[in-house]
Order: structure tokens, then C-alpha cells, then sequence
């Protein structure tokens, strides 16, 4: 008797990493990492977080953080400002060149989100989204933000 094949979680892996290559490639073109993009993110999206929360809500070391905070910062896309009510905390806000590095992210991310879904229509895209959506919040992901902070690399 053939054993049956579990093929929902497979395909999510499959597809995640072929997702994850492919983000990794269009994002290469801006000169920026998968991690420094979601960080481009995360910080456009709440400005004036300090390190220490964005580490947190990553669920990363600070260290990994800082490294990546460097490089964002060394090369004008991030800027650290030291809390008026707090100067041992920074908080990390986008430059201009950040926000513009911003703005082209969210066209890469539109087309490679079209990529992904080619061959499916708007109705099952937003079917498929909210499918994905209940999986993640059921697994306790935290929603914008990848695990794959978690992993120190």
C-alpha cells in the first residue's frame, strides 16, 4: 500500500524557498539583503522605535541588529537619534535615501508579489492571503515580520 503524501506543507516549503530566492535576488538589485529590506520595513513603518524594541519585536540578538543598523546607517539609509527623554536609547528613523530605497522596495515587492502569484486570479489571491493569514497567526507569527531574524547568522 502506497503511503500517502502530506503535499500541503511541502508545497508551502517549496514555495517558500523558491519566494525567498527569488525576494532575495530583486532586492540584490537595490543593493540590499533580505534582513536589511525587512528592516527598511519595519523601521518605515514605525519610526522612532529604539533599537532595543526593534530587537525585540524581531526576535533577534541586538548584536545581529546592530550589525545590520551599521551598515544601513554607513550607508545613508538609516539614521540613529539619541531619545529627548531618554539619551541612552536611539531611535532609528529613515533618511531620505532611506525612504526613497523605501519607496522602490514596494515596487519590488508588488512585482515579485505578482511573480509569486501568477496564474492565480485577484479573488484567489485574497483567498489564498487569508488561508496563509490564519496559518501564521495559528503558529504565533508575528505579522510583518519573518522568523528568519530569530536565526543568528
Amino acid at each position: 500500500m502506497a503511503r500517502s503524501r502530506t503535499q500541503v506543507a511541502f508545497r508551502l516549503a517549496q514555495l517558500g524557498a523558491v519566494a525567498a530566492e527569488q525576494f532575495g535576488e530583486r532586492v540584490a538589485e537595490l543593493e540590499l539583503s533580505r534582513p536589511q529590506a525587512g528592516l527598511l520595513r519595519l523601521i518605515g513603518r514605525r519610526p522612532g522605535q529604539s533599537q532595543r524594541a526593534v530587537a525585540a519585536q524581531l526576535g533577534t540578538p541586538p548584536s545581529r541588529l546592530v550589525a545590520l543598523l551599521d551598515d544601513l546607517e554607513r550607508r545613508d539609509l538609516l539614521e540613529r537619534r539619541r531619545n529627548p527623554d531618554d539619551r541612552r536609547n536611539h531611535e532609528l528613523h529613515l533618511t531620505p535615501a532611506g525612504e526613497r530605497t523605501l519607496d522602490r522596495l514596494g515596487v519590488v515587492a508588488a512585482d515579485h508579489e505578482a511573480a509569486v502569484t501568477v496564474g492565480l486570479s485577484a479573488a484567489e489571491r485574497t483567498r489564498l492571503d487569508e488561508l496563509l493569514g490564519r496559518l501564521a497567526a495559528a503558529h504565533g507569527l508575528a505579522e510583518g515580520v519573518h522568523p528568519g531574524y530569530r536565526r543568528p547568522d
